[in-house]
């Protein structure tokens, strides 16, 4: 019997950013899915969701499975195990079973490929040893790549490395473990359902045509290395809604940037750390336009009730936000109960592993 669990994830910085090829700094949380198997007699993959109450039957295939179903993402992990050159010739058993707020913005479905990807690895005929950074890379492979989704790497990686990781993805991906001393979070589910694809019109693509629309009058235009202080040469050829976009995203770079020097440095504090999530998620709110308002009523009722600070979680419009409350997390998960939200008292998790 084999048993993989993985945790979901917060965005400290860099929200909604990564899909434009910027860092992000992520962090694990002390919600998880868990999954727990063993082989089958026969060819037979069976899978009990009883969290949702389904049942998921295929069977084992020496070439890749056709997806039967959109997000097909069981069929799309194993495939890409099978381009990998792992083989499969007994069938397998497992339950999954969580506690991540589904579609709410912390990275459940991240999560569940990347603990279905681990349990494939250590089942396979000839078991794999893949890093965790792998892990979160095949998982983007099946989640997003798959299925022509938008989105970036964040989700999979930092589910996969756990604890707070640095992440960049131009060049080329890289992550770097970071070591702050943090106290206690409080996840909060609005139970709204998110408007992903609404939220992505603005918060990607419009971003995109803005940049596309830059370079035809400044060829070398980089968000990783445009200096925040020229940004006004810009607006003779932005009209106001765009030049709001550029300084927005531009502003939110160089949180992430102020954020990432104090973490390094140990110069955090709980006082700072809040102050500059408040910030992220004024831009976010403003700017990117993906908070709601029973979002901000139960960010205000956090705040009021001693929280530090705070942010809207994923990709917007509905879900999650969470808020850093490190002395008080019961009082302020109960306010934000107060005013509709659904509270969980978190921490900082590490990430997949297996026992």
């Amino acid at each position: 019997m084999l048993t993989i669990s993985t945790p979901g994830r917060i965005c400290l910085f860099g929200e909604h950013q990564d899909y434009l090829g910027l860092p992000v700094i992520a962090a694990a949380i002390s919600r998880r899915v868990e999954m727990t198997g063993e082989h089958r007699t026969d060819k037979q993959i069976i899978i009990h969701l009883p969290d949702i109450k389904s049942k998921l039957t295929m069977e084992v295939s020496e070439k890749r499975m056709t997806y039967e179903q959109k997000r097909d993402y069981f069929r799309s992990g194993y495939n890409i195990l099978i381009d990998k050159g792992l083989t499969f010739s007994k069938g397998l058993e497992c339950t999954v079973r969580g506690n991540i707020p589904i579609n709410s913005g912390t990275s459940s479905s991240s999560a569940l490929l990347v603990t279905w990807i681990h349990f494939l690895s250590k089942m396979a005929d000839i078991p794999r040893d893949f890093s965790a950074k792998e892990l979160g890379e095949m998982a983007f492979q099946a989640e997003i790549v798959e299925f022509d989704e938008p989105g970036g790497m964040m989700d999979h990686l930092s589910t996969a490395i756990g604890k707070v990781v640095y992440l960049e993805f131009d060049p080329k991906t890289t992550a770097e473990a970071l070591q702050p001393n943090l106290g206690a979070f409080v996840l909060a589910d609005s139970c709204e359902p998110k408007d992903t694809i609404g939220v992505l019109k603005r918060a990607k693509f419009d971003r995109l045509s803005l940049i596309d629309k830059i370079r035809l009058h400044l060829p070398t235009f980089s968000l990783h290395d445009f200096d925040s202080s020229e940004k006004e040469n810009l607006q003779v050829i932005l009209n106001e809604d765009e030049y709001t976009l550029l300084v927005g995203t531009l502003r939110n770079r160089d949180i992430l940037r102020e954020a990432l020097q104090l973490f390094k440095t140990n110069e955090m504090t709980d006082e700072v750390l809040g102050k500059l999530l408040l910030e992220h998620h004024s831009i976010l709110r403003d700017v990117l336009q993906i908070s709601t308002p029973k979002i901000e009523r139960m960010l205000t009722a956090a705040m009021d009730a001693g929280a530090l600070g705070g942010k809207i979680n994923g990709s917007g419009g509905g879900g999650c936000m969470f808020v850093y409350a490190p002395k008080n997390a019961k009082e302020v998960a109960e306010a934000i109960e107060k005013v509709g939200g659904k509270s969980y008292i978190i921490e900082i998790d590490k990430g997949t592993y297996f026992a």
